[in-house]
This record gives structure tokens, C-alpha cells and sequence, in this order.
């Protein structure tokens, strides 16, 4: 019998998640085909919800999918498109649907993506949901109503690692309150800044799966560098990218080092490629990491 994500998050085992992107249409086709190209290298599959806020179809709908053609899921859930009403009735649907993992959190605002005249909700943020969620999970909703046949998650949610950003780690502390299991980091370029983060995650004992995108370009890693908070592209590594003959290769091969040294710091890795997954079974093998890795 196969393990599930919660069974692997229990165990020693040094972790991979990657997500897939739901089709901006009603085909599934292309999402399936994506997840097909990492099954068995990857422990779950992220199931991104209006991924930078660009409409797309519903990650229920496409978790759904995942699970009957055999992949362990996490279907994320973003606070910007819905009010509290609306959050508590996806994650009841969920779980009556088979799906066992999510990660929430608060999500993009709207003007970043593909309708910026949306109205944002933002009823709640991602700590309020994850106690939404544990409250959930005690059997009542968050008006105290009780609940038939509660739900009973694998809670992840999401953060940066920049120590020194002493907002943010206070915002992961108090995550870590809400009956968190497991968290999802922002893209990891620089593990020296890692290691304090760490130093607070294993104060608080909480599992950690560390982001990895591998860049493409110099260009890229500046885009990086400037316009995604919390994320440090170290000087070697623009160094690197803008010497480099084969920049994509390049990027893979950072991207390898990277989880190498990632090996002894944290329970696992978290694989965002910018696209399909069309290199990411070779990035893992120049990890040293193989398929279906115990």
C-alpha cells in the first residue's frame, strides 16, 4: 500500500512537493500531462488557487482530477477571492472530495494579475484561516455551529525566510500556533540566510519544505531580486547566471547545489518551476535524489 503525504511527513524521509497550475479553460489535458512527467519523483502535488491572481479553474475541481488518476495532492486555498462563508464551504468540499491536504494563505492581490478591477475579499488572512481550519477540525465552524463528521486535514501554509524581516517571522510564529503541520517556503537562493530561518523553525518545531525555481536567465534572477520579498539572489549566483554560456543549465545546476545543501537543514523540498515540469525529474536526478525516493 502506497504512503500518503501525511504518512511521509511523519517519517524521516526528506520530502518533494512541486505544484501544477489549473488551465486558464476547461480542459485538463495539460495539467495531467504536467503531473505525469513527475510521478514518482514528487511525495505530493500542489494545486495553485488563481496562481498570482490570474483567473483559472477552480483547484478543487482540478485536485479532483489529480486524485483519480492516482497523485497525493495539496490544494491550496487563497484568502483574496473569498469571505468566510465561502472558505469554510470549499474546505468541507474538499474533504468530501477526497482531498486530505492543503496549504493555505492570504494570496497576490488582484491589480498584480490578469483583472486588476476585481474586487478583492481579504475577510480573513491566512493566520484567521488556519484557525478557521483548526476550529474546523474540533467539530464547529467559525460561528460555533457544530459540524457532522468534521474534516480532518494535513494543515500546511507558507512563508519567506528572511530573518530579518521581523514582521514576517512574527506572522510564522503565530501560524505555527494554529495546529500547523508543515510549511512551504518562498524560493530559496541563499542558504546562509536559510540557516536563521531555520534557527527559528526548529525552535518551534516545525517541519519545513524549502522553495527552489530554478532560474533561466540573469535577467530573471534580477527580476527575482527585485521584485519578490524575502527572496536573495546571492552575487555569485547573478555572477554565475551572467557568465553563463547555457543559462537554463546553469539554473538547474544552482538549483541542484541548492537542494544539496538543503539536504541538512530542513524536511524537504518544495519544486516551482516557471512552466511545465519538463526539467524537473532532471534537476532531482542531478540532486542525487531518485525516482520514488523512500
Amino acid at each position: 500500500m502506497s504512503r500518503t503525504f501525511k504518512d511521509k511527513l511523519e517519517s524521516n524521509a526528506f520530502l518533494i512537493t512541486s505544484e501544477v497550475s489549473p488551465p486558464k479553460g476547461t480542459s485538463l489535458n495539460e495539467v495531467l500531462a504536467d503531473a505525469e512527467l513527475i510521478r514518482g519523483w514528487v511525495d505530493a502535488l500542489n494545486v495553485t488557487d488563481n496562481q498570482r491572481a490570474v483567473m483559472r479553474m477552480s483547484p478543487l475541481a482540478v485536485s479532483r482530477a489529480l486524485l483519480d488518476a492516482g497523485h497525493e495532492v495539496i490544494m491550496q486555498l487563497t484568502c483574496r477571492d473569498r469571505n468566510r462563508l465561502a472558505l469554510q464551504s470549499d474546505l468541507l468540499g474538499a474533504y468530501a472530495m477526497g482531498i486530505r491536504n492543503i496549504c493555505v494563505m492570504t494570496g497576490d492581490y488582484t491589480t498584480k494579475g490578469d483583472h486588476p478591477k476585481a474586487k478583492p475579499v481579504y475577510d480573513l488572512d491566512s493566520v484567521q484561516l488556519l484557525r478557521i481550519v483548526q476550529k474546523m477540525q474540533e467539530g464547529y465552524d467559525l460561528a460555533g455551529n457544530a459540524l457532522e463528521n468534521p474534516p480532518d486535514f494535513v494543515v500546511g501554509a507558507v512563508s519567506n525566510t528572511d530573518p530579518s524581516n521581523p514582521m514576517q517571522m512574527i506572522k510564522f510564529r503565530k501560524k505555527a500556533t494554529m495546529g500547523l503541520d508543515f510549511i512551504q517556503t518562498q524560493a530559496v537562493y541563499d542558504t546562509e540566510q536559510f540557516k536563521g530561518f531555520m534557527d527559528i523553525a526548529d525552535e518551534i518545531q516545525m517541519p519545513v519544505i524549502a522553495g527552489i525555481i530554478p532560474l533561466k536567465s540573469a535577467k530573471m534572477a534580477d527580476f527575482m531580486n527585485n521584485n519578490v520579498p524575502g527572496i536573495n539572489v546571492t552575487t555569485d549566483i547573478m555572477e554565475r547566471m551572467e557568465a553563463a554560456e547555457e543559462p537554463m543549465e546553469e539554473g538547474l545546476e544552482i538549483a541542484a547545489e541548492t537542494i544539496g545543501e538543503l539536504k541538512g537543514l530542513c524536511r524537504g523540498v518544495h519544486i516551482m518551476p516557471i512552466g511545465k515540469h519538463t526539467n524537473t525529474a532532471k534537476l532531482l536526478e542531478m540532486a542525487g535524489i531518485g525516482k520514488n525516493n523512500p
